[in-house]
Formats: structure tokens, sequence, C-alpha cells
């Protein structure tokens, strides 16, 4: 993420719009400066829009507003870690909707729970609210033959972030493209936001697909949403109009040659329809009617928790720890920064404890290869460092609820918090690591919040604990001098030591120590 250390961070809250127009600016300038040019078509002339200017008069505001009145200068928030759950409230928030859609993300899949969080887009449309989805262009190859057809709707626009000048389904030629001109493709927009008529906002580190949503047989990601209410989302929405308004942000159809059209449309639709029957019976078609996560938090059923909130567009790091940090971060490279940071909170007696993904858990190798050098130094350093198994051992937590899904399914972390002194927590989409810092924009907010704090505390000692994960250490040390790493966990109730890297596959370790070789931590 872009560092703007010399402005103080309480212009996030006093001028929102402001600060998120500031961050974008500068990453917009790195991209054009890198390369000036953009794909044929981005010249064209787009609208400008804003989120919509009188919430309180929809039937969510005069939900909402009473409560946030109630409580003047807080936001009102909770936090839903069930994948199923944060699937369910997106397309109840979708079925709310009655002006306005905001809906931006790093990658919407066209899987199971793609295709559905779709089609509730596309009904919301059709009942005549305004529908605004804007993509990261990183993950597009092959999507716009599908998704693009939504922009034939006359409710429906469609933008695309920093994208790419090749639309096909070839890999190889992205990847080609990405080669020349990877000084401007590299930013990428990593933001995850869904808002409904600027009433109500759900922020986390999840994207739009299967895995986030406990819906894959391959790969469960354990993540983090946060409903949010009140004045906050205000300001989310104005981070929404700085990218939406952007000139990194291209109405898809002017990328495309063949410009969708009515009955592309109507296909399309229909493909979803039998989608959705084909889904029926489980758990995520039920009716809206029958309730949800976001219908018992308007209930009061789970009510809101009111808190001093603010959004962050920059690092978290600012957030001071004076006792204790945690940090979950499934992609894990603090940079000689990074680790600055966390070796002088040590040396200021502060308790920093980090959990990630270990080297049979994790997705992305390439980026296990760049963190792997920091551990020995993490650990002389006094820092606890968790690594997450990808079978778990004790998924409930303590305090209700499960860690994940009843299924088989590997495990992996994706969530990315801080949880500061037990009272302050950060929820969002940046990563502790060298592209979150420098390359990606990103969105989260951070709040002033124990009740909120201690539930997330909770989630981590949970996953922190030796039946779900890899309690790291140093063992004596080599004929160099340097601590050698050990990793202690439990396995079917009994404790188990290792001294290699534990249970990983000769070529995924030889494919991480090949990575580790590349000078491309600052891509990581």
């Amino acid at each position: 993420m872009l560092q703007l250390r010399s402005l103080p961070r309480r212009h996030i809250g006093q001028h929102p719009g402001a600060w998120a127009g500031l961050c974008l600016w500068l990453a917009i300038a790195g991209a054009l400066t890198a390369c000036s040019t953009l794909p044929p078509g981005s010249s064209a002339p787009r609208p400008e829009s804003v989120a919509l200017t009188n919430p309180e008069q929809t039937k969510l505001g005069q939900r909402l507003e009473p409560r946030a009145r109630e409580h003047p200068d807080l936001s009102g928030l909770r936090l839903i870690p069930n994948g199923v759950a944060c699937f369910r409230a997106r397309i109840e928030m979708a079925a709310l909707a009655e002006k306005t859609l905001d809906v931006q993300y790093f990658a919407i899949q066209s899987d199971d729970t793609g295709r559905l969080f779709i089609e509730s887009l596309l009904q919301a449309a059709d009942r005549g609210v305004r529908v605004r989805i804007l993509l990261d262009d990183s993950n597009a190859v092959g999507r716009d033959a599908e998704i693009g057809a939504l922009t034939a709707h006359a409710n429906i626009e469609l933008r695309v972030f920093n994208p790419f000048t090749y639309r096909g389904s070839l890999e190889f030629m992205r990847a080609a493209e990405f080669a020349l001109n990877e000084k401007r493709l590299t930013h990428r927009m990593h933001n995850k936001l869904f808002v409904v008529d600027n009433e109500l906002a759900l922020s986390g580190g999840r994207n739009i697909g299967d895995a986030y949503f406990a819906a894959s047989q391959s790969l469960e990601f354990g993540d983090y949403d946060v409903l949010i209410a009140g004045g906050m989302v205000r300001r989310l929405s104005g981070s929404f109009d700085a990218f939406w308004n952007s000139p990194l942000a291209i109405p898809l159809q002017n990328l495309v040659l063949l410009k969708p059209t009515k009955e592309r449309l109507d296909a399309y639709r229909e493909s979803l329809r039998n989608h959705h029957t084909k889904m029926e019976g489980g758990p995520y078609t039920r009716a809206t009617s029958e309730g949800g996560p976001v219908a018992n938090i308007l209930s009061d059923k789970r009510p809101l928790i009111w808190a001093r909130a603010e959004a962050i567009y920059d690092s978290p790091e600012k957030a001071a720890a004076r006792s204790e940090l945690l940090i979950a971060s499934p992609y894990l490279v603090p940079g000689d920064d990074g680790l600055r940071l966390l070796t002088g909170l040590r040396a200021r007696n502060v308790r920093v404890r980090v959990l990630t993904n270990s080297l049979q858990s994790t997705d992305a190798p390439i980026t296990f290869a760049g963190y792997g050098r920091y551990r020995v130094p993490m650990l002389e350093a006094g820092i606890e460092l968790y690594e997450v198994r990808p079978q778990l051992g004790a998924p409930n937590v303590p305090g209700g609820g499960s860690l994940k899904s009843s299924s088989s399914t590997p495990f992996a972390l994706h969530a990315k918090v801080f949880v500061f002194d037990r009272r302050q927590v950060f929820i969002g989409s940046m990563n502790f690591d060298e592209r979150s810092r420098h390359l990606n924009t990103e969105l989260g907010v951070l709040v002033d919040s124990p009740e909120l704090a201690k539930e997330i505390a909770e989630r981590f000692e949970a996953v922190a604990q030796p039946a779900n994960s890899y309690v790291l250490s140093l063992g004596p040390p080599n004929a160099a001098g340097k601590g050698q790493l050990r990793w202690r966990t439990e396995e079917s109730g009994s404790p188990v030591a290792y001294e290699d890297e534990p249970s990983v596959d000769p070529l995924r370790r030889f494919k991480v120590e090949a990575l580790s070789l590349l000078p491309i931590e600052n891509q990581l």
C-alpha cells in the first residue's frame, strides 16, 4: 500500500474523500508515469457519478438513520466470520437495495457462488436499482465473455481498474503483455467493498468465489467481513466514488470489440437462472425471507456494536500498540521496514504474535518464498510465530462458532486483521507484505471496540493453538551460528515436533527454494 506517512491519520476521518482521492491519485501517477499507454478506448468520454445523496429517504435509511442519530460520531459494526453467512449477507443486501448498489472487488469468479452473486446484482438492476461494478483486471482471463453481458443492462455499469489491452482467454498473451508493461500493470486494486443505498456496507478480505464462502471442494479460506452502518458508510462510499471516477477505471464496453447486446444479456440471464435452479435446496439459495445475518442484525437479534471507526486507505501500522499486537496475514513478507517495526515493538516489550499460512496451507508458494527468510530474525527478536495447518484438529471456537465448515476441504488463512492491545482492531484487504505497502490500493476499517477486538482475538487464539497451527521456535544453532527452525503441533491429540518443514512434498519445497532466489520480493 502507498505510504503517506507525512499526513496525520486524523485526515482519514475528517476528509475521507480527499484522502482516498490522494491515495488513488498517487497510485494513478505511479501507473501512468511508468507507462503512459493505456488500452485503446481508455480515453473515450465516460460520465462521472457519485453515491446516493439522500440515503435517509430509502427504506433501509428509515431503519438505520434513527439508530445512527442515537450514536453520534459512532459507526455500527458486526463481524461476520462464517463463509456461508458472508455469502448470505451479500445476497440479503442486494435484495434490500432500493436505489443503488456499489460493488468493488479484486476478483469475482464465475463459479457456483460467483454466478449466484452476479444473479443477485442483475435482479437488483431489474428492479430499477443503479448498479456500479468496479473490478480489478488481474484475474480477468475469459471473464469479459460472460460478465460483460451485464453492461447491456440500462441500470448496470461495469468498469475495469488499470486494464490489460488483451481481452481474450489465452493466459500466455496476458503474461506477455504484463512482461512488456509490468511497471503499469503491477499496480492493482485490492479493495473489497459492497455498499447498498449508501446506508449499509460490507468490507473485509473476501473476494467473490467458492473458496471464500466454504463452497469449494479444493480449498476453504478463513476470513472476516464486517457489516457497517452509520457515518462510516458515507466515507466508504466516498472512497468508491474516487476509484470509480478515476482515469484508471475504464468502462468495459470501451475495451472490447464486440459490444454487449440485449440478446447476449438475455442468454446470460437464462444461464444464471438455470444455474440457480441447479443450486436449489442448498444453503446458498435459501430465500431471503427465511432470514440471515443481515436480517438478524437489522432486527436487533444480533445488534450492531457502536464504536469509533475510521476508514483506512493507508497502512494500519500507524495505530499504536503498547502491550500486545496480534497480526493475521495470509501473505507475510515484512520487508526490512516491517521487520524494523516489529522488532522495535519488541524492544519496547510489546508482545507481538503473528499468524500466517504454512507451506502446506498457502495457495501462493511464491509469496511464501519471500516470507521464509524472515522467520529466524522474527523469532530471534521474540516475535511469536504461528503457521496454519490445512487440516484443523480443533475447529471449534470456545466462545461459540467454528473456524471452518464441517467439510474435509483443506483450510487456508485469508483474513487480514490487526488487534492492538485487545482494544482496537483493523479489518480489511491489506496483507503485511511489500505488495500491499507499495503496489496495491487497499481498504480497511480501524475500530476502537474492546468487544469486537475480543471476538477477533478469541478466534486468533483458536487458530493459533497447536491443534490447528504449527508453533515455531528456534533450536540449537547450526555451523553458521544461526538458530534452526523447529515446528511444534498436535496430531490426534498428541504433541509432535518437527525439525524440517512439516508434511511438505519435496517438489513443493524445491519450488519454494528456487523461487526464493529470484529478486522479486518487492512484488510480493
